[in-house]
């Protein structure tokens, strides 16, 4: 990563600072912008846009780069900042950003961090643990010998799974492969087929990214439990169904971010590193 010596940060949430800080510890010059209302810079300083566009010799955005595809995202920052305009003084410098398919538009020098294999692995950790940090938040009884299901048997699937068994839960895992169903039982976990969902539990967490919660789902197996969503949206719960049942359920989004910034942050900066080593920049 000779060629690039420095980065600016522009945007986002405590995330983004601590990815800066990391850098910074690395050895890198940062310098960050859009953090107007942060309490905590974190030995960072904030300066305006072009001071630190001028400083960088690449851009790092937030996850996601934007919500409404027309403004950065930048929770902290004291203005709006619309795409058309960063972008135009940005440049042709390396971008990385997540989710960049919100973007109105695309370039060569747009790199997408949040789309590889090791940095959604590495967030089914803060994933699961904040999943579980809203089970006990929200649950009248104690994990430990809770009947838990975990719906689908993809990244956080597995790491949840694991992490629940080991509080000492009954737990059952759904998936649609025989072969996960195989691995499910080898871990000493309960297995079923997601699209035969049955049986009673106290929770029940999803991470399927489509509907497989609906109404007359939630009414056989889920009366009686709390539904926590920690699939992106729309998600996979029939919210509407669950209000009408009652069923109480939550939508557990972008739990890296809320519960370990710190930890989310260094994995943005590792898989930034790994695009600058893949890419040869």
């Amino acid at each position: 990563m000779a060629s690039i010596n420095s980065f600016g940060i522009i945007g986002g949430d405590k995330r983004q600072l601590y990815c800066g800080k990391s850098a910074a510890e690395d050895g890198y010059s940062i310098s960050v912008s859009g953090f107007e209302k942060c309490g905590t810079m974190m030995g960072l300083q904030n300066n305006d846009i072009k001071t630190t566009l001028d400083r960088a010799d690449a851009i790092i955005l937030p996850l996601p780069v934007s919500r409404d595809g027309m403004t950065l995202h930048a929770p902290l920052a004291e203005k709006t900042l619309p795409l058309d305009e960063l972008f135009d003084i940005i440049g042709d410098k390396p971008v990385f950003c997540g989710m960049k398919q919100k973007l109105p538009f695309q370039k060569d020098t747009i790199f997408d961090y949040s789309t590889r294999e090791e940095f959604a692995v590495a967030n089914a950790v803060p994933t699961s643990e904040g999943a579980i940090e809203t089970a006990m938040l929200e649950y009248d009884g104690t994990i430990n010998a809770s009947e838990c299901l975990v719906t689908g048997y993809g990244r956080i699937g597995r790491v949840l799974a694991d992490m629940l068994q080991g509080l000492g839960a009954d737990v059952t895992v759904s998936a649609r492969s025989l072969k996960d169903l195989a691995f499910i039982r080898a871990k000493g976990l309960k297995a079923i087929e997601t699209s035969a969902l049955h049986g009673s539990y106290d929770i029940i967490f999803n991470t399927v990214p489509h509907l497989i919660l609906d109404a007359h789902t939630l009414a056989r197996i889920a009366v009686n439990a709390l539904v926590i969503d920690l699939a992106s949206m729309p998600g996979g719960v029939d919210f509407q169904a669950a209000e009408r049942l009652p069923v109480r359920a939550v939508h557990a989004l972008s739990l890296p971010g809320k519960v370990a910034p710190k930890t989310s942050g260094i994995i943005i900066k590792n898989a930034v590193y790994n695009i600058i080593r893949e890419e040869k920049l």
